[in-house]
Order: structure tokens, then C-alpha cells, then sequence
């Protein structure tokens, strides 16, 4: 592996956040975080701590900044774990949910992922010719499911656009040596995880993702301890 490989996870959490770093930083990635309770300086972990606000997409190019003033490199692995929703006032109708409130949360799912990966992009043309670089955005499986639940509205309208740009991106970068892909864990029988992600199982297979070892398309379903399986 190169000396100075960074990885950033925008969507710093407990649970898939946190296990998709500690393994990256096993792998011998250099590890920012990035959150709204980022401090500009170092965890206990040693990784740098960005402040972020992802319903503020033109926030997103100061966080490769900082990245790039403390690492002298850009990141080769971007990560996208940021998410929100807006249950709405009437639990009954998807309307009642206020219009400032639906353009935060596509912010956040949206639009502030496709900023990162702009900025991704631009940083792996000064990446070192043959170096590996990935962009993975954490999903649902709302892009292929229409889930009649109201509360959940906003995270299925951002995750499913984010998941058709996702898709163009890998098609167009893929022959390049840049893979994008929409994550996407699944129980074995192809049904939601719901709120059940498995943190660990996540970061064993970003790091399987980040190798490009296997042809996993872009939408890439899996199971843990099984890794990619395609479902209908």
C-alpha cells in the first residue's frame, strides 16, 4: 500500500461511521472524520476531526481542504454516511412535511454527496497514476422499493436521486480506474435491514469495495459475512 493513503468519511456515527474508520485505519489509511461535532483537531484514534454541515452543500470543498493542508494528499476513499429526515406534522400526509424542511434533507442526501464527489473527483487527478480511488455512498433500499411510510419520504427521495447519479458516475469514471458505488445492506432473503445495519459489516466490505478486487456493479447489495449478492 502507498505510504500516505487517506480516507474520509463524511457521517462520522457510532455504528457504520466508526467501524467503517477503525477498519480503514487497520488497512493503514491515513483517517479523517467529518460531523457536526468536528473539532479541527485529533480523536483518541488519531484521526483528524473535520466540522461539517452537510445541509450546506457549499460547506463541502473546505472539509478536502483541510484534509489536503494536514495529510499533503487528497483522499483516494470518500465515503458518504450522512443522512436525514423529516418525519411529517401529519403523520397521515407526505404534504404536511414543510418545503424549507425537504430541501435541508436532500441537502444532507443529495446534493452534499455530489458536491464531495465533485471534490473527490478533483483531488484523485493529483493522486499518483495507478492509485486505486473509490467514492461509496451509504443506501437504502429505497431506490428500488416504494415503502408506503411517510416518515421516511425525505431519506427515500434523496437516497434514490443519489443513486441514479451514483450509477452515471461509476459508468463514466469506472474505465478510469474510479469506482463509485451505492451500498446497500441487505438481511439474506433480500429484505431491509431497516434500522439493524451492522456497523462492522459495513467497514469489511467498504474496504472489499475500496480494492476493486471483485466486479461488484454499483449498486452493490450485500450481506454480512457474505459480501455482494445480487437480488432481483
Amino acid at each position: 500500500m502507498a505510504a500516505n493513503l487517506v480516507a474520509l468519511i463524511l457521517g462520522a456515527g457510532p455504528r457504520i461511521g466508526a467501524s467503517v474508520a477503525e477498519k480503514f485505519a487497520s488497512n493503514g489509511y491515513k483517517i479523517a472524520v467529518a460531523s457536526r461535532k468536528g473539532t479541527g483537531t485529533k480523536t483518541a484514534e488519531g484521526y483528524l476531526s473535520v466540522k461539517a454541515d452537510f445541509t450546506q452543500p457549499d460547506s463541502i470543498p473546505a472539509i478536502f481542504d483541510a484534509i489536503k493542508t494536514e495529510f499533503h494528499a487528497s483522499p483516494s476513499v470518500v465515503i458518504y454516511n450522512a443522512a436525514a429526515l423529516t418525519p411529517p406534522p401529519d403523520k397521515d400526509s407526505i404534504f404536511s412535511i414543510p418545503v424549507e424542511n425537504v430541501t435541508s434533507d436532500l441537502n444532507i442526501n443529495t446534493v452534499s454527496p455530489y458536491v464531495a464527489a465533485r471534490e473527490a473527483v478533483k483531488g484523485w487527478e493529483t493522486l499518483p497514476q495507478g492509485t486505486k480511488t473509490t467514492f461509496i455512498y451509504t443506501g437504502n433500499m429505497t431506490n428500488v422499493a416504494i415503502i408506503p411510510a411517510p416518515m421516511i419520504l425525505n431519506l427515500g427521495m434523496g437516497k434514490s436521486a443519489s443513486a441514479f447519479w451514483v450509477g452515471v458516475a461509476d459508468a463514466t469514471y469506472s474505465a478510469r480506474g474510479s469506482r463509485f458505488f451505492y451500498a446497500d445492506e441487505r438481511n439474506g432473503d433480500g429484505s431491509s435491514k431497516g434500522m439493524a445495519i451492522d456497523g462492522p459489516a459495513h467497514g469489511d466490505f467498504y474496504a472489499q469495495l475500496a480494492n476493486h478486487v471483485e466486479n461488484v456493479p454499483w449498486h452493490a447489495t450485500f450481506v454480512k459475512d457474505k459480501g455482494y449478492v445480487k437480488f432481483n
